[in-house]
This record gives C-alpha cells, sequence and structure tokens, in this order.
C-alpha cells in the first residue's frame, strides 16, 4: 500500500463545495467530507467485530 499524505490545512481551508459531497482522505479511515453547503465534517471509518462503523465529529 503506498503512504498516505495528510491532509494540511491548507488543503481542508482551499476544499470548495461540490454538486455533491466528496472525501478527502486523510489517513487510518480518517477522512474530510465536504457538503455542497459548504460545510466540512471529519469522520472516521473502523471496524467492530468486522462491522464497518463510521464516527463523526462536529462540523468545522
Amino acid at each position: 500500500m503506498a503512504p498516505t499524505m495528510a491532509l494540511t490545512d491548507t488543503a481542508i481551508k482551499n476544499a470548495k463545495p461540490k454538486d455533491k459531497p466528496y472525501k478527502m482522505g486523510d489517513a487510518g479511515g480518517l477522512f474530510l467530507l465536504v457538503q455542497p453547503s459548504g460545510g466540512k465534517l471529519w469522520r472516521l471509518k473502523y471496524r467492530v467485530d468486522g462491522k464497518e462503523k463510521k464516527l463523526e465529529h462536529n462540523p468545522i
């Protein structure tokens, strides 16, 4: 697996909304979800007992 470069503060601030929500991957299942409204949410995708879960942090 290729190394993942962490998102920078500049990249996050410069993320522009699009017609549909999109993800900006960070590392280890962590990603920033950019909403069409311009809102940004941190989410973490992980597994417990083989079941996929998502943890969401308050909007930034």
